[in-house]
C-alpha cells in the first residue's frame, strides 16, 4: 500500500470531507491522527476506519478554536513521542454559520470562524513544522472554497477567512520550497453532497452532486507519491485527473 508506515494528521476529521480523507488514506495504509472537538463524531471515524480492516486510527479529542499556544504544542509533543515523525497534516476543520451581510456579523462569530479556519491551521504549522521536517518528504493540504476567489457577497467572515487561508497557504509553500522536503499545496472539493453544503444551500438538490467519496482519488494524490515535488498548487477536484 503507497501509504504504509505514513502518520497524517486530520482536523475536523469527524466532518463530512475529514471523515471521507480519513477513511481513503487509511485505507491505503496510513495510520491517521483523527482530530475533532466532537468525541461521538472521532468514535463513528475511527469505528468506521478499524470496520475496514486499515490501520488502527488515533482518536486526539481537540478544540481548535478554545486550545491555548501550550496546548497546540502538546499536541505536537505527543505525535513527536508516539510516532517520531509527522508524513502528512490534512487542514479539513471549517466553520460556517451561515451567509451574512457584514454588517450584521457578530464579533463573537467573527473570532470563532477565524479561529477555527485561519488561526488553527496557523498554530498547527507551526508546531508540527519541526516532525514534518523529519521526513524526506512530507505533505500539508489546506482546504479552501471554490468561490472564495471571487469574494462573494454574504460569505462574511468564512469567506475572509478562505481567502486569508490560501494567502497562508502560498507564503509556506514559498518558504517550503528551497528544503524541498514537504509539499504545499491547496485542496478545492468544489461542490459535493456534504454536510456544510447542506447547510450553505439548504434547498439546493443535493442528488445533482458528487458523493464526498468521489474525493478519495485526489486525497490519495495529494498525500501519496505521486505528488512529490508538486507545491504551491491549487489541487480543484472538478478538473483533477491523474
Amino acid at each position: 500500500m503507497p501509504l504504509t508506515n505514513q502518520v497524517i494528521l486530520i482536523t475536523g476529521a469527524g466532518g463530512g470531507l475529514g471523515s471521507t480523507a480519513a477513511l481513503a488514506l487509511a485505507k491505503q495504509g496510513a495510520t491517521i491522527v483523527l482530530l475533532d472537538k466532537s468525541i461521538p463524531k472521532l468514535e463513528a471515524v475511527y469505528d468506521t476506519i478499524k470496520a475496514a480492516n486499515a490501520p488502527e486510527p488515533v482518536m486526539y479529542p481537540f478544540d481548535l478554536a478554545g486550545a491555548n499556544e501550550d496546548e497546540y504544542q502538546e499536541l505536537a509533543d505527543k505525535i513527536e513521542e508516539k510516532y517520531g515523525s509527522l508524513q502528512g497534516l490534512l487542514h479539513s476543520a471549517v466553520e460556517f454559520t451561515s451567509y451574512t451581510p457584514l454588517a450584521s456579523q457578530g464579533t463573537k462569530d467573527w473570532g470563532h470562524t477565524l479561529n477555527v479556519n485561519l488561526n488553527a491551521p496557523f498554530l498547527l504549522c507551526r508546531v508540527l513544522l519541526p516532525i514534518l521536517q523529519k521526513n524526506e518528504h512530507a505533505a500539508i493540504v489546506f482546504t479552501s472554497d471554490s468561490s472564495v476567489r471571487v469574494a462573494p457577497a454574504y460569505s462574511g467572515a468564512y469567506g475572509v477567512s478562505k481567502i486569508a487561508l490560501e494567502g497562508l497557504a502560498k507564503i509556506l509553500a514559498e518558504e517550503m520550497e528551497s528544503s524541498n522536503k514537504i509539499r504545499v499545496n491547496v485542496f478545492i472539493p468544489g461542490p459535493v453532497d456534504s454536510p456544510l453544503r447542506k447547510r450553505a444551500y439548504p434547498a439546493e438538490d443535493k442528488n445533482r452532486l458528487p458523493a464526498m467519496e468521489s474525493l478519495a482519488a485526489a486525497y490519495l494524490y495529494l498525500f501519496g507519491p505521486q505528488s512529490i515535488g508538486v507545491n504551491g498548487q491549487m489541487i480543484d477536484a472538478r478538473t483533477f485527473h491523474l
